[in-house]
């Protein structure tokens, strides 16, 4: 069987192809490769068998005439001298905690702004109403005894009223009021800011527009008789025609002379250890400050205007009032957490709540 001549052809053709391929991949390997060192031949004495001569040893230190060694330049790693590269790479802190001693107080135009219309504007229409003797005061019943009062109310109906103490409680008073102006603009001058000056002050005025504001709310709410009352209603117990028609008469919880003082104690005392709490002066503002509170509801008392728990109730209501509303304007921090609760597990199957805060 004879095998046609075009087949025969195509492989010829086939086999001179891969031929071809072959060479030229040898070619480029031994182009790429490093050329071999020259086969020397061995000296006669090892063909042989005698001993090759030892040559001596060579130096650490030798080089090659043809490649000289070149000493290392040290390199020397300089500061950037560009102001921009050195702000741009260098790092900061992200947040810059306030010093103790500087302005940790802010104040905010538009809430501070309504809080203290709003406040103002309650406290002074309310005072308004109040003294137009529209509201009826409660009437003190012909079979109330002394012994329906808690024991410590009962010295403020028992004892001899003092006339005189009314105006010295208005003195305390506005001494409290006449302090807050003169710590605000003391604060401006200490801190070298009148911006500070300006926080101290809408604190101080709101702390107290809010305190005369609740005052009045509860004096309408709970319409308790002033210890006066009780004495002219014993007075007249026996004349059925006896009413009292006075307003003021029926305001007696709680005492807004002990509130308005505590309430400036309150934002004096947080302002003095916010500002300068390494010094002796906010201990001296707290017990300067809880001494002439304690001193105004006692001469209210006095006076037969408030009872006891009135006064206290006042008092603690005004300082919360104030220390509240300060607190309420402090910076506050990324850093800085106010309150905070930790849990240590005991060894069985109880453990140790804590609660902790930051004044």
């Amino acid at each position: 069987m004879s095998v046609p001549p075009t087949i025969v052809r195509s492989q010829r053709l086939l086999v001179s192809t891969l031929i071809a391929s072959t060479l030229t991949l040898s070619s480029a390997a031994r182009a790429a490769d490093p050329p071999a060192a020259p086969v020397v031949a061995p000296p006669a004495h090892a063909a042989s068998g005698a001993a090759a001569p030892v040559a001596p040893a060579a130096s650490s230190t030798a080089t090659t005439p043809d490649k000289p060694v070149v000493a290392p330049v040290p390199i020397e790693l300089q500061a950037p001298t560009s102001t921009k590269r050195t702000e741009t790479f260098e790092p900061k802190p992200v947040y810059t905690a306030p010093t103790l001693g500087g302005s940790r107080l802010q104040a905010d135009p538009i809430a501070d702004g309504a809080m203290l219309g709003i406040a103002l504007g309650f406290a002074g229409l309310s005072t308004v109403i109040l003294s137009t003797g529209e509201i009826r005061p409660q009437q003190i019943s012909s079979t109330f005894t002394t012994s329906q009062l808690l024991g410590i109310d009962r010295t403020a109906i028992m004892q001899t009223v003092d006339p005189n103490a009314a105006v010295i409680s208005n003195v305390g008073l506005y001494a409290a009021i006449g302090y807050t102006v003169i710590d605000t603009i003391a604060t401006g001058f200490r801190e070298g800011s009148k911006q500070a000056a300006l926080v101290d002050g809408i604190i101080y005025a709101e702390a107290l527009a809010i305190t005369a504001g609740v005052t009045n709310l509860a004096k309408v709410a709970v319409r308790r008789p002033r210890p006066t009352a009780y004495i002219a209603a014993a007075t007249h117990k026996n004349d059925p025609t006896y009413s009292n028609a006075d307003s003021d008469s029926s305001l007696s919880f709680f005492s807004g002379h002990a509130a308005i003082v505590g309430a400036a104690t309150g934002v004096a005392t947080y302002l003095a250890f916010t500002r300068s709490p390494s010094s002796v002066r906010p201990w001296l503002t707290l017990a300067g400050g809880t001494a002439l509170t304690a001193f105004v509801g006692v001469e209210r008392v006095r006076a037969g205007a408030h009872f006891p728990t009135d006064v206290i109730a006042g008092a603690m209501a005004g300082a919360g009032i104030g220390v509240l509303v300060a607190h309420l304007h402090r910076e506050d921090t990324a850093k800085q957490r106010r309150v905070w609760i930790g849990f240590t597990p005991g060894a069985g199957e109880g453990g140790m709540a804590t609660l902790g805060g930051l004044f």
